[in-house]
């Protein structure tokens, strides 16, 4: 996949491009099944199949109050996107200035005259320009004007579920990590790098790696059992998130003690791919019974990753056939 970065695409020439516009952030199943048909239909007109997306997130620049807090890094955005065989990526910068374009301009000027558009798929819901002026009908009205066709795909979910970034957010904020996983079509996943945090598991006897993550969404306070991907090897871990009120914390962390591994951690990139959560956060009375609860979260973690097959491939898992 080639990645586009900027307002000007002047370094490529596409002919009947299909093409998806979207924040996509996460990168859920319904998403998922948007990226597959612009590639199927792309491979039926022999056409280069194209995403368009925006950084940072328009509630960014536009309400920064009321943005959402996201669930995937640039980074990880795109690795997600290229895994569903999309030929071209482009991420265009989103500001103040380029939130005043008006849904013609952006169409006509950006999309069609730069990407060579041919066909556009896009959500059900979807909105677009100035004052999210842009709609379907305002597409059909473009494309007999400019050469382009338009299809909309209907609501994306299962059972009653329609597959959402917010949903999915909801449920990690929530610490319901098999419903994220559920939408996702994956574990959610924090990606970061180990830093020095206070040493006190270590005291205890279950070393743990604090983990400083550029992700900005971090699920409930909890213990979780998670899969880690560090030094190119796949481990078990117990993962706590909170405040450790137990030892007098006051900070709230990303912690995970990695089963049946040694070695020198600090600096390394870790990933995190949460699978459930075993309780709450407990201020318990001393260390004694501090060491005794993670003893015990220790087994129940080895029970539950010994009982399902979490073998993952990236960022992809394979709960979600790409």
């Amino acid at each position: 996949m080639q990645i586009i970065q900027g307002l000007g695409s002047n370094d490529i020439t596409l002919h009947g491009s299909v093409v998806t516009i979207g924040n996509f952030d996460g990168v859920h199943r319904g998403h998922g099944e948007i990226f597959r048909h612009v590639r199927r239909t792309a491979g039926e007109r022999s056409a280069p199949s194209v995403v368009v997306t925006f950084d940072p997130h328009p509630l960014k620049v536009l309400a920064p109050g009321t943005a959402p807090l996201l669930l995937t890094t640039l980074s990880q955005k795109c690795e997600l996107i290229a895994a569903y065989g999309i030929d071209y990526l482009w991420i265009i910068p989103f500001s103040s200035e380029f939130s005043r374009i008006s849904a013609r301009d952006f169409v006509v000027d950006r999309i069609c005259r730069q990407l060579g558009m041919g066909h556009i798929i896009i959500g059900h819901d979807y909105a677009f320009g100035r004052n999210r002026q842009g709609n379907f009908a305002t597409l059909q009205e473009l494309g007999q004007q400019n050469g382009f066709t338009v299809e909309d795909l209907p609501p994306i979910g299962e059972g009653d579920i329609i597959f959402s970034s917010s949903q999915v957010r909801a449920a990690i904020a929530g610490g319901e990590m098999e419903n994220a996983a559920r939408m996702l079509g994956r574990q959610y996943q924090l990606q970061g790098t180990v830093s020095k945090g206070r040493q006190l598991g270590q005291t205890i006897g279950f070393p743990t790696a604090n983990i400083a993550s550029a992700n900005e969404l971090i699920p409930a306070d909890g213990v979780y059992a998670v899969m880690v991907e560090v030094g190119g090897g796949l481990y078990k871990g117990a993962c706590n998130i909170g405040c450790n009120p137990t030892v007098g914390g006051n900070a709230r962390t990303v912690e995970v003690f990695i089963l049946d591994f040694s070695g020198e951690l600090y600096d390394c990139n870790i990933s995190l791919q949460f699978i459930s959560r075993l309780r709450p956060v407990e201020k318990f009375s001393d260390i004694t019974a501090l060491k005794q609860a993670i003893g015990r979260d220790v087994a129940t973690v080895r029970t539950i990753l010994e009982d399902t097959n979490y073998i993952t491939t990236g960022t992809v898992c394979a709960l979600e056939s790409i």
